[in-house]
């Protein structure tokens, strides 16, 4: 399945742990000498969180060894650490981003027919529609989550190519959001109804705005938003849950089914512009294609246990000698 059951070692969540480490390392020291306001205390404590499943991760690894306890253990502290360092370096880049291409990127949708205005007029005459797009929008997060137990509970070593996916193109996003920030179409249109059941709104997006005007202010997980716009991290998510899971086959179409309504939705219940959710495929692509290979490159540095090694070729040795 996808290639990942030949990975069996450390390996890849050794990869991944460097790659945390890298990213705190920024986070640290872009914090200590740029003097930023951050709640320390919040973060402490997720990074407590964190540690105490990585280690119990570590413990059913090595100690007391079960596959499925360990993928799914790491792969929860894994997203907890990383989702937090992400987001902090996120909103440090507010300082360093360019010019802001919402205008752009409207200019864009409009050239191909897409007009985001007139499709939020039609949402709002269609309540019911509206808030299933509420609902569909709001399960990526969770889904997220159940997918990293459900790959440890059936193939537990694809759950580090998961992560691995979902922080590469986290990167991936937030690079280019640095050099081309953007606000979704909600930034730049006015809502035609404020009434609509919405899980983003037009005080959400001009205090994007506020933000990159004036700076992150206080840095905390309790009042953490989502900046980007282009590429939509939120259809990225969408497309990487349906990809991991596509082997599952009692998952598949229903994820693909839901994930294929989350997409949908994103223009509405994100505010994004279409070409934002256009992106997010080739952004999930490559994504996908450098964890396979990351994973590959691992698999080749991996040292081999050679008495394990003889230990599993020995029946084979003493059936070939019967016959």
């Amino acid at each position: 399945m996808d290639g990942i059951k030949h990975l069996r070692g450390p390996a890849l969540p050794v990869l991944l742990l460097a790659l945390l480490a890298c990213l705190t390392a920024i986070d640290g020291l872009w914090l200590a000498f740029g003097h930023f306001h951050v709640d320390g205390g919040a973060f402490f404590g997720l990074g407590l969180l964190a540690a105490s499943l990585l280690m119990a991760a570590r413990f059913y690894r090595t100690v007391r060894p079960d596959p499925r306890i360990a993928a799914m253990l790491f792969g929860a502290g894994f997203l907890c650490l990383f989702s937090s360092g992400a987001s902090i370096l996120n909103y440090l880049l507010l300082t360093k981003a360019g010019a802001r291409i919402d205008i752009v990127l409207a200019d864009l949708d409009r050239a191909m027919g897409l007009d985001w205005p007139g499709l939020m007029r039609w949402m709002g005459q269609h309540p019911g529609l509206n808030a299933a797009a509420r609902i569909v929008y709001s399960s990526t997060l969770p889904q997220v989550a159940l997918s990293a137990i459900v790959l440890a509970g059936i193939e537990p070593d694809r759950v580090y190519r998961f992560c691995l996916a979902l922080a590469l193109s986290a990167l991936l996003c937030i690079t280019i959001w640095s050099f081309v920030p953007s606000f979704g179409a909600f930034s730049v249109y006015a809502l035609p109804d404020a009434k609509m059941d919405l899980a983003l709104n037009s005080a959400y997006a001009q205090e994007l705005l506020r933000l990159l005007r004036e700076g992150p202010g206080l840095i905390s997980p309790h009042n953490a938003k989502g900046l980007i716009g282009f590429p939509s991290y939120h259809a990225v998510l969408a497309l990487l849950v349906c990809w991991y899971l596509r082997d599952v086959k009692f998952l598949r179409w229903p994820v693909l089914g839901l994930n294929l309504a989350v997409i949908l939705a994103t223009p509405v219940q994100g505010g994004h512009h279409f070409i934002d959710v256009f992106a997010s495929f080739p952004v999930a692509a490559l994504s996908i294609f450098a964890a396979a290979r990351l994973a590959k490159t691992a698999k080749v540095l991996e040292p081999v246990n050679k008495e394990s090694t003889a230990a599993e070729s020995l029946p084979q040795a003493l059936a070939t000698r019967k016959l």
